[in-house]
């Protein structure tokens, strides 16, 4: 069940060896490791895609590609993960990274103008670095761990229900067996003690 749903949600080897962003990665991205939907794989990418989105780096699907390669789990599910981060939820994400390493470090407050330009990286970031990269680390590994332990409860829970599902049609089955036995049983005496005229 679980493995369906995720097959029709994530994209296949194909589509995923054309993305630019992933050319660098070339024939390593053949390997059939990368493509398995079994629950250390799954559990695996969700681990390493959800640490990977929280890094404040550019090229975080190479990244995320990268780390799935070298620890051999799901690639699609990373690389696709780490669009967590996006325009919309990046500056929160920011936000929140840079005041817990801000505090955990001790450091003043400071008011952060948030700008994509090269002339912010060149000033406000190497400022802020070190708080940032703390809280990033730290958010993505409370992230990774959380992601990583819910999706292998819940493919444990899934299998122990399909197993109960499996148990309750047998017994359901085999209830159904015996009371048609009995009842043939009931009809031969029955016509045992009373043989149809004719």
């Amino acid at each position: 069940m679980a493995r369906h749903i995720i097959k029709k949600m994530f994209p296949g080897m194909e589509r995923m060896r054309g993305h630019k962003a992933l050319a660098p990665l070339g024939p390593r991205l053949g390997s059939p490791d990368l493509w398995h939907l079994n629950r250390r794989s799954v559990a695996g990418a969700f681990a390493v895609g959800l640490f990977v989105t929280f890094l404040p780096l550019p090229m975080q699907m190479l990244i995320a590609a990268a780390v799935a390669i070298i620890v051999r789990v799901n690639l699609p599910i990373s690389v696709i993960l780490v669009w967590i981060s996006n325009p919309i939820t990046m500056p929160p994400m920011l936000y929140t990274a840079y005041t817990i390493g801000r505090k955990l470090l001790d450091e003043p407050r400071r008011d952060i103008r948030l700008d994509w330009s090269w002339e912010w990286f060149s000033t406000e970031l190497l400022t802020i670095w070190q708080p940032l990269l703390l809280g990033s680390v730290l958010l993505g590994s409370v992230a990774s761990l959380s992601g990583y332990l819910l999706v292998r409860f819940l493919w444990r829970l899934n299998v122990v229900q399909r197993v109960r599902s499996r148990r309750y049609l047998r017994r359901l089955r085999k209830e159904l067996a015996e009371r048609e036995a009995a009842e043939r049983s009931e009809e031969e005496k029955s016509n045992k003690k009373h043989p149809p005229l004719g």
